[in-house]
């Protein structure tokens, strides 16, 4: 099988051949890779290392730099295109660096008309996809996700992170407001996006992050009131044009899983099976017919500061745990490898995947 058989398979809960697996890493952890296996494209590493690889073409809607796809008005190298300043941040002695937050557009507009008389949302027509599908066809046999929905996640960085959460006690308007704004923008975002990807794109990424290390962020009835009605119709959009549902939750998100199941999602990441509640086989059991699992390999512990013994042991318990019907899991880190990961930690990870996983 090529890998976006075996991907799509798993995702539709058919046996592949082999359980497939994906791969997450900052930039610096992929060009050391590509220096230590001699090689120089992405797709060379995929093959080198045997990755099911899903490729992610998404236009960047949140963040620095810019889309390729953007065609607006001229931006500061640390502005987004909602308005959002980044400062870029190193760490590890300089070896790595990240764009962080250093100003939030809507920290000062706290009522809906100072919004209105002080606040531009981005629009669509600063965007063009007449390009998406040439640059599909260039990934021929691998899976394609492009789109990136992620509601509340978006008002938490307009907005500033412990504000938001305030909002939603003590200024709840206002929040149904400008989450109004965000989801009309980045529907009709993804409107376009779709189309102009003519049946190209598999996955695409409706998400929030709701969960901590120990539980949900905010409760069930808030993610009802406030998110819900806006999942639905993201979702609704996404499958309308037959693209599967990818959903990014860390932390221990198992009391809403029910809840995202029932609003149509089909792939569930990262799975932080160390966290109360994300017992693997429990998962399985309880949501393994309605979600296929994507990740699960601990960058927390394991990859940073496990042993290639310790990686390998760790993948073989997900393999017999989420994928003990032989399918319905992706192999994959629980987020980005880090620069502090150990080469044989990774390589150990996608050998132990080829060895163990095939059916």
């Amino acid at each position: 099988m090529e890998a976006r058989e075996r991907i799509l398979a798993v995702i539709r809960h058919e046996r592949p051949d082999r359980i497939p697996c994906d791969f997450w890493g900052t930039p610096e952890v992929v060009e050391g890779l590509k220096k230590y296996l001699g090689v120089e494209e992405d797709v060379e590493l995929w093959k080198a290392l045997g990755i099911d690889k899903i490729v992610d073409l998404t236009p960047s809607v949140l963040w620095v730099p810019v889309s390729r796809f953007y065609i607006g008005p001229p931006l500061p190298e640390d502005q987004d295109i909602w308005g959002v300043r980044y400062q870029r941040k190193t760490y590890l002695n300089g070896k790595a660096a990240y764009w962080e937050v250093k100003e939030h557009p809507l920290a000062h507009l706290s009522t809906i008309e100072e919004v209105q008389d002080s606040y531009t949302f981005p629009k669509v027509d600063w965007f063009d996809f007449s390009t998406l599908v040439e640059e599909c066809k260039r990934y021929q046999g691998y899976a394609i996700q492009c789109g990136y929905m992620s509601p509340f996640h978006t008002y938490t960085t307009l907005r500033g992170l412990e504000r938001a959460y305030i909002d939603l006690v003590e200024n709840p308007e206002y929040v149904h407001f400008v989450l109004g704004k965000i989801v009309d923008f980045l529907y009709a975002l993804h409107e376009k996006l779709f189309e102009a990807g003519q049946g190209c794109i598999d996955i695409a990424e409706v998400t929030d992050d709701l969960g901590t290390q120990r539980g949900l962020a905010m409760s069930l009835k808030m993610i009802e009131e406030f998110l819900v009605p806006h999942y639905r119709r993201l979702i609704g959009l996404t499958k309308s044009f037959g693209i599967k549902v990818f959903h990014h939750d860390d932390g221990a998100i198992r009391d809403v899983i029910p809840l995202l199941i029932d609003l149509g999602i089909e792939i569930l990441n990262p799975i932080q099976w160390r966290l109360p509640g994300m017992d693997p086989r429990a998962l399985k059991e309880d949501f393994g017919r309605s979600l296929c699992f994507h990740g699960g390999v601990d960058n927390q512990e394991t990859l940073p500061f496990g042993s290639p013994k310790e990686v390998e042991k760790e993948v073989c318990f997900l393999l017999e745990t989420l994928a003990s019907d032989g399918t319905g899991f992706i192999v994959a880190p629980c987020h980005n490898i880090q620069p502090l990961t150990p080469v044989e930690n990774i390589i150990a990870l996608y050998r132990a995947v080829h060895h163990y996983g095939r059916l």
